[in-house]
């Protein structure tokens, strides 16, 4: 004898198997959220210790997770007031106080209290840069950031640090770090206009030459990771103020122009 399920039967496991597939896309992203804060945690206890090279490298792992969770909640339709808030807050750690606390470990320390000032000033201008841009999403325009981004913050820091973690550090190379912290910080919070690259659609439209970009750039790279690292993150904080001296200031733009920042 065959045993029939009733309708109502089947349509409430049904429903429970889209809420547990639901839940498990929504998990992915905050997986990578909390991956980023582990490496901003793990970049803390690396700096304490002394080894600001490892920590350094675990910052660069955080920007990788922080560029991933946005993406994947993106492609997943899975995005939610929830995950926004909690990648600022990781970002606060992994892109505010991880560099902060590295760059002061590593130099600014030996300084007395004006440069480690630095190191806070640092910490609360990428703290307002993250609360500004959570205020002003969907109010600016998706193809520009205004202001350095807090990755691309934690960047120059961090690969300064990098770069200079085997010299002998003299004074005047001390001092020079701690104002190039001050403008860094400065930088977050000013209103220089930054491109995003979100208008660039090169990948899907020559994938081919994408991936050999990408292959040649990541040889280069580990040539001499230290010193291009390091001109990539300061090129990029420098091109916003030459770029307002080009330029001239922009009008804001209308609010349907505007888009998330990842």
């Amino acid at each position: 004898m065959i045993r029939r399920h009733p309708k109502g039967s089947r349509r409430r496991r049904w429903h429970e198997l889209r809420e547990r597939r639901s839940q498990g896309i929504f998990l992915l992203p905050s997986l990578l959220t909390t991956g980023n804060l582990f490496c901003g945690f793990f970049a803390l206890l690396l700096a304490m210790h002394g080894r600001y090279t490892e920590a350094g490298l675990a910052i660069y792992v955080a920007m990788i997770m922080d560029l991933l969770d946005g993406r994947v909640a993106r492609l997943m339709k899975a995005q939610s007031q929830f995950g926004v808030e909690f990648d600022s807050l990781a970002d606060v750690v992994s892109f505010c106080v991880a560099p902060a606390f590295l760059v002061y470990a590593f130099a600014l320390s030996q300084l007395g209290r004006p440069a480690w000032f630095g190191a806070f000033l640092f910490v609360i201008c990428g703290a307002l840069r993250l609360a500004r841009f959570n205020v002003q999403t969907g109010t600016t325009d998706k193809r520009f950031f205004v202001g350095l981004s807090t990755p691309a913050a934690a960047g120059v820091v961090t690969s300064t640090v990098v770069l200079l973690a085997r010299v002998e550090l003299e004074r005047w190379l001390l001092v020079t770090i701690a104002v190039g912290t001050y403008i860094v910080a400065l930088l977050m919070v000013s209103t220089f206009r930054y491109w995003s690259f979100k208008e660039v659609d090169f990948a899907r439209r020559h994938p081919a030459q994408t991936l050999l970009i990408v292959v040649l750039g990541v040889m280069i790279i580990a040539t001499n990771y230290e010193w291009f690292t390091f001109l990539i993150f300061a090129g990029y904080a420098i091109h916003g103020p030459v770029r307002r001296l080009i330029v001239g200031r922009t009008p804001q733009p209308a609010p349907e122009l505007a888009a998330k920042e990842p």
